[in-house]
């Protein structure tokens, strides 16, 4: 049997084992009910992980359009100086 894919009475009869595989692969284990996904199990380093990138992505779309509206742009010195002085080195 496929350990990221499990049936959902496997978090009540198996939870140290679901546990275990979570943490140590870093990998969601999906659950199944009646042979169809229901739920998705993670360890919270791999939520958190995987929360992160998401904001990343948001930014990065945000930071796509706003660079759409105008012609500006800003060199790496800038950018450089710009953060050094927000965080006062």
């Amino acid at each position: 049997m496929n350990n990221s894919i499990r049936p959902v009475s496997d978090l009540r009869n198996n939870f140290a084992d679901i546990s275990k595989v979570v943490h140590e692969t870093g990998k969601p284990v999906f659950l199944t009910k009646n042979g169809f996904g229901d739920m998705v199990v993670l360890s919270m380093d791999a939520y958190e992980n995987l929360q992160f990138e998401s904001e990343i992505y948001i930014k990065l779309k945000e930071a796509e359009k706003e660079a759409k509206l105008t012609k500006k742009r800003f060199s790496a010195k800038e950018i450089l100086n710009e953060l050094k002085g927000a965080i006062n080195v």
